[in-house]
């Protein structure tokens, strides 16, 4: 019993005298390569955020300006890092090699994910839109809330966050409208109507909303089908994407209206049956 006791006091002081030899050989290197990380990460925050309001400051994009920001940070600690593992006495060559193998392996692992990256590498680089746009694509609307690397947000009216993962964007149909969005209206009136009289009052009548609606272009009415029923006068109104259905439904209200005041009869369809052989009277 006492024999090994002995040996396990013999192992732990074999430990303690490697612990105690190693923080004597390297104390120093270690404490240098500390200070140099922390005095590194400081120094890469400060300038990157130096870069970030100068970029600012000549009215650069702010996904473009968070973009740059960023990479020189990334930059900055990577040559920090560097720097630290030469003062542990660390060779860096194997470990970019290490790095290289293990990253060739993950990139293939996460293959759908780096399309992302680089998708919206694209989009921040060639500005498709920027944030405050409305696009469409596949079939989704939205105003661009952020820009991020591997998906963009949009929003809408309602206040809903839509995340499209940038992939699905890139190469894709982009319609981009801005700050706002087309509404594009149909009225059916009577053929007995004039339509010069109708075309009128709606003019009249969007001319309240010209604080709300877009006047560049402006509003445009006009006749855009002959229906079967009626005369269909077609409205075409740029409205505000951030209150878009709030203004569509005032404007809808004001157009019947309108209509309405001017005694300009709204027709519905109607069909005529004619029955050919009429049944005998019993």
């Amino acid at each position: 019993m006492d024999e090994q006791v002995m040996q396990e006091l013999g192992q732990f002081q074999e430990i303690y005298n490697l612990v105690v030899e190693f923080f004597v050989n390297y104390s120093f290197q270690i404490l240098g390569a500390i200070i140099i990380m922390l005095v590194g990460l400081w120094i890469a925050g400060k300038i990157s955020r130096l870069v970030f309001g100068l970029t600012q400051r000549h009215h650069l994009d702010i996904t473009l300006s968070r973009f740059i920001a960023s990479c020189v940070k990334v930059i900055l600690v990577a040559m920090v890092a560097i720097v630290a593992l030469g003062k542990l006495g660390i060779s860096v060559t194997p470990l970019v090699a290490m790095i290289g193998a293990v990253g060739l392996g993950a990139g293939l692992a996460v293959q759908g994910l780096l399309s992302n990256y680089s998708a919206g590498l694209t989009i921040v680089l060639t500005r498709p839109f920027v944030v405050g746009d409305t696009i469409s694509v596949q079939g989704i609307t939205g105003q661009v809330k952020e820009v991020h690397l591997s998906h963009t947000m949009l929003t809408n009216e309602d206040g809903v966050e839509i995340s499209i993962p940038n992939k699905h964007i890139i190469g894709e149909i982009i319609q981009n409208s801005h700050q706002h969005m087309l509404a594009e209206l149909s009225i059916d009136i009577a053929y007995s109507a004039k339509p010069e009289r109708a075309i009128a009052a709606l003019n009249r009548a969007l001319k309240e909303y010209t604080e709300e609606l877009c006047q560049e272009p402006g509003p445009q009415v006009g006749i855009e089908k002959f229906a079967d029923s009626g005369i269909t006068l077609g409205v075409r109104v740029w409205i505000p994407t951030e209150h878009y259905y709030d203004v569509l439904y005032r404007v809808n209200l004001s157009l019947f209206n309108a209509l309405k005041a001017e005694g300009i009869e709204i027709p519905f369809p109607q069909r005529e049956v004619r029955l050919l052989n009429p049944p005998s009277a019993a």
